[in-house]
């Protein structure tokens, strides 16, 4: 596949400056290659296909680092004098790559020689060397494009002011900055801008290709934000009954596994969709971990820790029986009417708590969940959803988020959450029209709460 690319690109650079990390992110595949701390972890050529209209439009070549170009530069100056530069490097490569003690920058600038242009990935937090201006000067003598990439630039570690200043004075103007691990998407953008700089004669497939890839990023935020929102939706409409004979925590522990599971489905949909596997990651500070939220959804505990206050005894929902039973108990209907009625609008409103009442009268008991369920459930997803925005499939550490004290992410999420509750209040189907008029607007208000507006 890599080989029908119309654009065929080495990424090239030192050992552990992140190259394979560049191709994870651009390719959106975590798994791809091996990444690590120890010297070399990549000791051949690997390629991978960006797709464009269904057919493959640019090859990346992962490359071995670079490990002496120094002292290939010093054995090269003293071969028998070739016509160019290019004619030195072949006279190289057709021999035994100095007995094979440089086997592994053969390997590199045999694959430059067989692309059109390469990225030389720079660790930005790095001091500029004498080996990165002989490995410069090494790749030049490729006669290939060489567009270099700052790499972990969102470090604080990193200077990347230094490192432009010092790639101008050896001539390498077009430069770019992607940091591998933290997203940025105009960062993107703007790295198939600066290759179709030196590549003008495939310009226009570059800009498709990456108008392409942002059609592909929209879909897929808009799917995730949809996977929240139908999780919202489901939650907020669950309705759990049972006989008045059932205990309470029977019922509460019912409905915490199905808002678990219902929260754990939506997890799994958005991590597939953005491609990232959380699996081999060591537990965050807070909850989600393996892919999993370690903190139950009904432990007023969790709340807390995103800011939110449960409302009277709604945050657990087994309390709320115990207060059903002491104000209706051996009163006729049309009073436990009026009372559940007027209590249920000083507490959390009738459809929470009157209902319920009611149901007692008639022979069963319902719980649902409580608005600030559905606050911390909308919260930490939002969360979710804004980390995996800005993250890279280079990314090693666990999920961060911040916790926010406004309870809701937004009041128009609250809002569209609460008229779904009401809608959905019968049940719905899990597709259709009825469906679809439910949460529709809910994902718009999460796409506007992530910031992906």
């Amino acid at each position: 596949m890599t080989a029908e690319a119309k654009v065929q690109i080495a990424v090239v650079g030192h050992t552990n400056t992140g190259k394979t990390s560049l191709l994870r992110t651009l390719t959106r595949e975590s798994g791809f290659g091996v990444v690590s701390a120890r010297s070399a972890s990549t000791r051949d050529v690997s390629g991978v296909a960006l797709i464009c209209d269904g057919t493959p439009a640019l090859a990346l070549f992962d490359t071995p680092g670079l490990e002496d170009a120094s002292g290939l530069a010093e054995a090269l100056d003293a071969q028998p004098e070739a016509a160019d530069p290019v004619a030195g490097i072949e006279q190289f490569l057709a021999g035994d790559h100095g007995q094979g003690r440089w086997e592994q920058e053969a390997k590199v600038l045999r694959q430059l020689r067989r692309s059109d242009a390469a990225l030389y990935v720079i660790d930005a937090r790095e001091p500029v060397q004498t080996k990165h201006r002989d490995e410069l000067r090494l790749l030049g003598a490729c006669g290939r494009p060489l567009v270099p990439v700052l790499n972990f630039v969102a470090s604080d570690e990193a200077d990347p002011e230094r490192w432009r200043s010092q790639l101008a004075r050896m001539g390498l103007h077009v430069q770019a900055s992607f940091d591998t691990v933290v997203y940025d998407a105009a960062a993107e953008r703007a790295l198939f801008d600066k290759l179709g700089v030196v590549l003008d004669a495939h310009r226009g497939l570059l800009q498709r290709l990456m108008q392409s890839r942002e059609a592909e990023r929209e879909a897929v935020t808009l799917a995730a934000c949809r996977a929240v929102a139908t999780m919202l939706v489901e939650v907020a409409g669950q309705r759990h009954q049972a006989p008045l004979h059932v205990p309470q925590a029977d019922i509460t522990e019912a409905l915490r596994r199905s808002i678990a599971a219902a929260e754990q489905r939506c997890v799994d949909a958005v991590l597939a969709l953005f491609q990232f596997d959380l699996q081999a990651y060591q537990p965050p500070e807070l909850p989600l971990t393996e892919g999993r939220w370690t903190l139950d959804p009904l432990d007023p505990e969790a709340l807390r820790s995103f800011g939110i206050r449960a409302g009277s005894a709604a945050a657990t929902g087994g309390a709320a029986g115990v207060a059903v039973d002491a104000a209706v108990g051996g009163m006729s209907l049309g009073a436990a009417t009026v009372l559940g009625a007027g209590l249920g609008a000083a507490w959390s409103g009738a459809q929470t708590f009157g209902r319920p009442w009611l149901d007692r009268l008639r022979g069963h008991q319902q719980q649902v969940a409580d608005p600030a369920i559905l606050a911390l459930l909308a919260t930490r997803q939002v969360a979710l959803l804004r980390a995996l925005l800005r993250r890279g499939h280079a990314a090693d550490t666990p999920v961060q988020m911040t916790p926010t004290a406004q309870g809701w992410p937004s009041a128009p999420l609250r809002d569209a959450v609460l008229r779904a509750r009401h809608r959905s209040a019968g049940g719905l189907a899990a597709t259709g029209a009825e469906h679809d008029t439910a949460v529709s607007p809910v994902a718009h208000q999460v796409r506007v709460a992530v910031g992906a507006t």
